[in-house]
């Protein structure tokens, strides 16, 4: 023979005027407000490549300065760096420091 399993049909403790528990049917409260878009403002594919595209210059054209001078500096530094080690470790700059050339 099973035990039977007592279920409660309640959340244990005080009633709440407000609250439902899990599968209860939901009770129309006072004072909720239910917002809806417009059937035109959701139907966002019409312009949404053009919508992009423009607003993408416009952020980026903003804040460019920030990440073009920055990119800018550090690539013409490491340039230079890369052309001074080559001529450092070629024939012509060992002649030119005076170390004799291996």
């Amino acid at each position: 023979m099973r035990p039977s399993i007592i279920r409660a049909s309640e959340m244990p403790g005080p009633k709440r005027a407000w609250g439902s528990w899990w599968g209860d049917p939901i009770i129309k409260q006072k004072g909720i407000i239910q917002y809806t878009l417009a059937p035109n403002q959701t139907k966002a594919g019409p312009h949404w490549i053009r919508s992009y595209i423009f607003n993408f210059y416009r952020r980026v054209s903003a804040e460019a300065v920030y990440f073009v001078i920055p990119f800018g500096l550090g690539f013409g530094i490491y340039t230079w760096a890369k052309r001074r080690d080559a001529y450092q470790n070629s024939k012509a700059g060992h002649i030119a420091s005076g170390a004799a050339h291996h």
